[in-house]
């Protein structure tokens, strides 16, 4: 598929970017090495990036000091870039989407395969957002910083390369980023293994009280806002949790779910089997993703959000 990414923000003055709802390492790390990328190619342009404040786990990651998260009012940018997602998923960037002179889409989620941008380059078999971005960068504007950012990314969405997502041309793209000679193991001790005392409450709290569906196929956890208030703990300490419940013995699929906001919940889902296509299961809510890993949120209460997923799920079994 040809695609010229250059071609299209050569002329631009101005170029924001921006990715998902809850930005995980993918969609942070490919959002920021797209900005440091293209403030190498198109010299003099002003190039911004809009997610809501990521984990705390990236405090510390190249460029997270210019990340804007308070979704200013701004004249409309040149070129509006959308990584790692689609249109339905930007929360408070979408007013920079539909005013842009121009919007690009860049992905890898099976859910959004035609794009939804003016100019489209989604790449449903690629193992993350930031494999197919190091793809359109060359080695001339690569550097170590961008290259852990983009390794960040890849090393995140295959589960440090555990996941089935994660193909031959995922460890070539690696190992051509990897020559930047930057210390990717302490990145991911930093961004992805190391819990907080907190986070480690969070886990043995969903891996206590989980319940299992379907003869012990489906493994459910959850956690309200009263429980989180009782141990003092939010959204940054629920990373991690749907994984670790997938890989219980006997089970397929995992779920895990917490509340944002009252009565609004935020749903993880996981699959270790093709029998179990998660974002089919995602899609019913509004959400989407891979097949073995994917997303939703719904307006409900704990009890309705937990019946009707196990009732999607169901529907993957028949």
């Amino acid at each position: 598929m040809a695609f010229d990414l250059l071609a299209l923000v050569k002329d631009a003055k101005t170029i924001g970017i921006t990715g998902h709802l809850n930005p995980d390492g993918d969609c942070i790390g490919s959002a920021f090495a797209m900005a440091l990328f293209l403030e190498k190619a198109v010299p003099g342009a002003k190039v911004e990036v809009f997610l809501e404040k990521p984990e705390k786990a990236f405090d510390h990651i190249p460029y997270r000091d210019r990340l804007i998260t308070d979704f200013p009012e701004r004249d409309a940018f040149d070129v509006f870039i959308v990584c790692d997602t689609n249109y339905e998923r930007i929360s408070d960037s979408k007013k920079y989407f539909d005013a842009a002179k121009r919007t690009i889409n860049i992905d890898h989620h099976i859910s959004n395969a035609k794009g939804t941008g003016e100019y489209n380059y989604v790449i449903p078999e690629a193992s993350a957002c930031a494999e197919i971005i190091t793809s359109l960068i060359p080695d001339t504007m690569l550097d170590a910083t961008i290259a852990q950012l983009l390794y960040m990314g890849i090393a995140h969405d295959t589960g440090v390369f555990h996941f089935s997502n994660t193909s031959p041309q995922t460890m070539r793209t690696c190992a051509r980023l990897l020559e930047y000679e930057f210390d990717f193991a302490k990145l991911l001790d930093d961004t992805f293994y190391t819990r907080t005392n907190l986070q480690n409450m969070m886990m043995g709290h969903a891996l206590m009280h989980s319940r299992f569906y379907l003869d012990g196929r489906v493994i459910v956890a959850s956690a309200d806002l009263a429980l989180m208030a009782e141990l003092g703990t939010g959204r940054d300490e629920t990373g991690g949790i749907v994984e670790r419940l997938r890989v219980t013995e006997g089970v397929d699929c995992s779920v895990y779910f917490y509340e944002k906001t009252p009565g609004h919940f935020k749903g993880s889902l996981r699959s270790s089997t093709d029998a179990v296509n998660v974002a089919k299961v995602c899609e019913a809510f509004g959400g989407g993703g891979h097949a073995r890993a994917a997303g939703c949120e719904y307006d409900g209460t704990i009890a309705e959000f937990e019946e009707k997923i196990i009732a999607e799920i169901a529907k993957q079994y028949s």
